[in-house]
């Protein structure tokens, strides 16, 4: 074996290139079952970010099944989820670019269902008695904000774009229509709510004209979050509910909320997407499900009769869209040195029986990949905060014995979101260059309880700051990062704690927003309805608190902000519009402050495009370069540093 290379952390060469990180990676999601076929959706850098339909037949064929140009996704709440549905052989999806739905035919073409309007069209459910489709629908023909409803819409093609069911809510999700088609049930919940904080659960019956009759409230309410409705094969209605502070599962008996497994665990997720699930059945009496505890995923079996718990012994920490059919469990699942794949496991033992499509066709050999370990460190206010902690990994490369290596603090968005330890190459990217890498479960992050969610409320700006500042401190105190070599990045949510990191502490020394928010008041006043009113939660009520908008927006601050910074923004994002990094960039145009802008056009909220996501990681690669002052061991596109 070679001896390593003595280097400078930041200076290693790797083979986890921003070339193969777009070129072999794909999205997987969206797994749906249609009798013995496998569908999924792909979403491709290489094609622009296309989301792709793709189905599996029981004698192993996979093949694309939604042809060019056709985009199998839904700009509901803008995040959308829940793009297509299959049925007896028939694809029902929303298609990107006019938001309008299709029906694709075995070997046909797709064909509009719904007319050339500002309609758009999520979490579809087949009504085969009926012929109708059940879904979500928020119309933006309206003058001012969109107004979202439950519909009913003729399968054979429908030119008034559905039939309103339930309607005067805020908002609505989850449609699902019992075995026996006479029952549905349903999610809304209302401003300034967001799914997570408080929903309702009801059910209605299901008329033979396809109306519904009258509605029962089963669960949920202001300050309850259900979670994915599900009905059994044999009729009975499961849900998630956090009622307890956990997202825990429960069923529908006798009129009442029966709880399965109590657990301090969290069976259920912050609904940002449309069709998110974390459990399904395999008969009446098992249900399989998945959940999260300490930072890592399960899967497990539950005897719904005998309560019997049983955790599957799998080598994988991250699951997600169980589902369950002829051939058994198909599931997305990860692990700290496995591209997440979908997976097809044997109902019994769990085994693995094939592996249908790995979101990397390369998997870097285990010496290059740093695996991450769980981190709880202390915080403000006496509490602990956690993180996941990647050391610089990379078998031809060691760093001189008295150097530390530079820490990259990731803030994931949201903020109401998580990080897992699955692994993920745009990680490993960093590692194995010589950095070490924190991403950050802040207060306020998904998967650790109801209470610490709410850790946020009020506190946004404040919480998640602190707790990556002390990660952080924690690290340089332990002396396993570089002090003076600091550097924090995120997207969105977590664009903003960097740049109120950057401008409200002197932690850290560079940092890297990507579509960050900037100005909190902006944010209020023009973004889309989905989170109109999120900030009401985690800051105040707006206008009666501008006082904290302006507070804590790091745009009104940029006199204490001295450190660089690298800004990357989609020109067509309608969450946290572009004016938001251009203010801070002209404010640090001016100051002197040395400062880099790659805005993107094309691009929304998220990269999806390869040639984005490549130019985005060797720009900040290059920036850190610059301002820590380390040579790189390979060439990169370089990018215009202003006032350096």
């Amino acid at each position: 074996m070679r001896k390593p290379q003595i280097v400078p952390y930041g200076s290693w060469k790797s083979p986890i290139t921003s070339d193969l990180i777009v070129s072999e990676m794909v999205h997987l999601g969206a797994v749906v079952l249609d009798g013995t076929d496998i569908y999924w959706l792909e979403g491709r850098p290489a094609e622009g970010g296309r989301n792709v339909i793709v189905r599996r037949t029981p004698d192993g064929r996979t093949r694309d099944v939604l042809p060019a140009p056709f985009n199998a996704r839904t700009r509901v709440h803008e995040y959308g989820g829940g793009a297509y549905t299959v049925h007896a052989g028939v694809i029902y999806f929303s298609n990107f670019a006019d938001q309008r739905l299709y029906r694709l035919e075995p070997g046909g073409e797709p064909e509009p269902l719904t007319p050339e309007k500002s309609l758009r069209y999520a979490d579809g459910v087949v009504d085969p008695r009926r012929g109708c489709m059940f879904c979500v629908r928020e119309d933006h023909t309206v003058a001012g904000e969109a107004v979202n409803t439950l519909v009913s819409l003729n399968l054979a093609g429908d030119p008034e774009g559905g039939r309103v069911l339930v309607s005067s809510n805020d908002f609505y999700a989850t449609p699902r229509l019992s075995p026996d088609g006479r029952r549905l049930a349903w999610l809304t919940w209302n401003h300034p709510n967001m799914p997570w904080d408080g929903t309702e659960l009801w059910v209605a019956e299901v008329l033979a004209d396809g109306t519904l009759g009258d509605a029962q409230l089963v669960a949920g309410g202001a300050t309850e979050s259900i979670f994915q409705p599900e009905w059994s094969p044999d009729g009975t209605l499961y849900f998630v509910s956090d009622r307890t502070g956990w997202w825990n599962l429960y069923r529908w008996q006798g009129g009442e909320g029966e709880p399965l497994h109590p657990q301090a665990a969290e069976f259920g997720l912050p609904q940002w997407v449309f069709g998110m699930t974390t459990y399904t059945f395999i008969s009446p009496e098992t249900l399989l499900c998945t959940y999260t505890q300490d930072g890592s995923w399960h899967l497990a079996r539950l005897d719904v009769q005998s309560y019997a718990f049983e955790v599957l012994a799998l080598p994988y920490t991250r699951f997600s869209a169980p589902r369950v059919g002829p051939e058994g469990i198909v599931v997305l699942a990860g692990a700290p040195t496995q591209p997440s794949a979908i997976v097809l496991l044997e109902p019994d033992s769990g085994a693995l029986i094939a592996e249908l499509r790995r979101s990397s066709a390369v998997a870097p050999e285990a010496r290059y990949l740093s695996v991450p370990e769980s981190l709880e460190f202390p915080t403000a206010n006496g509490l602990t905060a956690h993180a996941f902690f990647y050391r610089p990994q990379n078998r031809d490369y060691a760093a001189p014995a008295d150097e530390r290596p530079p820490l990259l603090v990731f803030s994931h968005g949201g903020p109401t979101g998580m990080t897992s330890n699955t692994l993920n190459l745009n990680i490993q990217y960093w590692t194995s260059r010589g950095f070490a890498v924190l991403d950050v479960n802040y207060g306020g992050s998904a998967g650790y309880g109801r209470a610490y969610r709410q850790r946020l409320n009020g506190q946004w700006g404040i919480v998640d700051v602190e707790d990556c500042v002390n990660g952080a401190r924690t690290l340089v105190k332990q002396g396993l990062v570089d002090g003076v070599r600091l550097a924090i990045r995120g997207g969105s949510a977590g664009g903003y704690t960097t740049l109120c990191a950057l401008t409200f502490t002197d932690v850290f020394q560079v940092g890297a927003s990507y579509f960050g928010v900037a100005d909190a008041e902006a944010l209020a006043q023009d973004t889309h309805k989905f989170e109109s009113r999120y900030l009401d939660n985690l800051i105040g009520p707006y206008p009666e608190r501008r006082d904290l908008y302006v507070a804590r927006s790091p745009i009104h601050f940029t006199e204490r902000l001295s450190c660089p910074v690298i800004f990357f923004q989609g020109l067509e994002d309608r969450v946290v519009l572009p004016n938001q990094a251009e203010m801070m960039v002209a404010a640090l145009r001016e100051k002197g402050v040395p400062v880099a802008y790659l805005p993107f056009a094309g691009e929304q909220h998220g990269f999806r495009r390869a040639e984005t996501i490549k130019r985005a990681l060797d720009a900040e690669l290059y920036f850190y370069s610059r301002i820590f002052a380390f040579a790189l061991a390979e060439p990169v596109e370089p990018v215009s540093i202003e006032n350096l």
